[in-house]
């Protein structure tokens, strides 16, 4: 007896093969690389995003100050001395200074220098010290040798010291951008030793000597092969450094050699505020918390790429 066969009333006549089933077509695979994983973890990190949205507030506040506050910060303007220390109050929140100046107006104003500073000065200090210490490690020899022997006197250096000496040769002292200066030519040294030694670690590498032996110059090696993959440690330092810098400056000006009046600092204002401190602590506690509140943000910031950029946190 023959066995009966049934076929798929889909399948054209006389095909006895199974129905074929279109393949799926696989996802590429993601590549994996450093910066890619640094911003993946950014974008997860709280630390980055709590940070980020602090900076990105005080950014915008140093720009336009004028959104946030219509008061004048100058005691010629709306200065009034029969408000002096006048209490924090649902009008004024911060309260009055010692010259009758609404305190949160003056904050608002003062954030301005001490971002221009703290921009200004880890621009100049990781551009600076990266180029330097990449041509110290990538040449070596007596290059390296002067370069290092220089980096070494700049920190025997004491930074107030350093700073008074040079603060008293600058025809422009007493502004934000002297003070940067000044900062720079004091902080350069740390980025230079962090990228000088960053490239000693990756200039015997072997993607270095197949580009060697593939003819590659030696400026495309240093730009294309070692500068991408040496350049990590000397951004996370330059991101925490940017808070440190904003702290330094508001030192400098609370001991005089900073930013001087009639321009607005935070530093300013909490040496002014000192001596009153007893009788009237909101005139130095706004202008403080505002700038820990600052430092901390960019400090936050500055952790959380180290963390993303460190394979060994990971």
């Amino acid at each position: 007896m023959s066995d009966t066969i049934t076929k798929d009333a889909s399948a054209p006549a006389g095909d006895n093969s199974p129905k074929a089933t279109p393949a799926k077509k696989e996802k590429p695979e993601r590549v994996a690389s450093l910066w890619s994983d640094a911003v993946r973890d950014l974008r997860r990190n709280p630390l980055f995003i709590i940070g980020g949205v602090l900076v990105l507030a005080l950014i915008v506040i140093s720009i336009v100050p004028g959104w946030f506050t219509d008061g004048s910060p100058f005691a010629n303007g709306a200065c009034d001395l029969s408000h002096s220390l006048e209490r924090p109050s649902a009008e004024h929140w911060f309260g009055y200074d010692v010259q009758g100046c609404d305190i949160y107006t003056r904050t608002v104003w003062g954030a301005r220098n001490s971002i221009i500073v703290g921009i200004l000065t880890t621009t100049t200090v990781t551009v600076v010290g990266a180029l330097l210490g990449l041509w110290a490690g990538w040449k070596g020899g007596v290059i390296d040798s002067i370069l290092s022997r220089i980096t070494e006197i700049f920190f025997s250096i004491p930074t107030l010291l350093g700073g008074m000496l040079i603060m008293s040769m600058l025809p422009f002292a007493g502004n934000a951008y002297s003070v940067s200066l000044v900062m720079a030519v004091l902080g350069w040294p740390q980025i230079f030793r962090i990228m000088r030694a960053s490239v000693l670690s990756n200039k015997n590498n072997d993607y270095v000597m197949a580009a060697r032996a593939l003819g590659a110059g030696a400026g495309r090696i240093t730009f294309r092969h070692i500068l991408p993959n040496a350049i990590a440690p000397v951004i996370v330092v330059a991101a925490i450094s940017l808070g440190v810098f904003i702290g330094a400056e508001a030192a400098l000006s609370y001991l005089g050699i900073g930013v001087q009046p009639p321009q607005i600092s935070w530093g300013l204002m909490i040496s002014d505020a000192q001596v009153r401190f007893l009788a009237a602590p909101h005139v130095l506690l706004f202008p403080a918390a505002v700038l820990s509140v600052t430092v901390l943000a960019f400090i936050m910031l500055g952790d959380a790429v180290r963390d993303a950029l460190d394979p060994k946190l990971r």
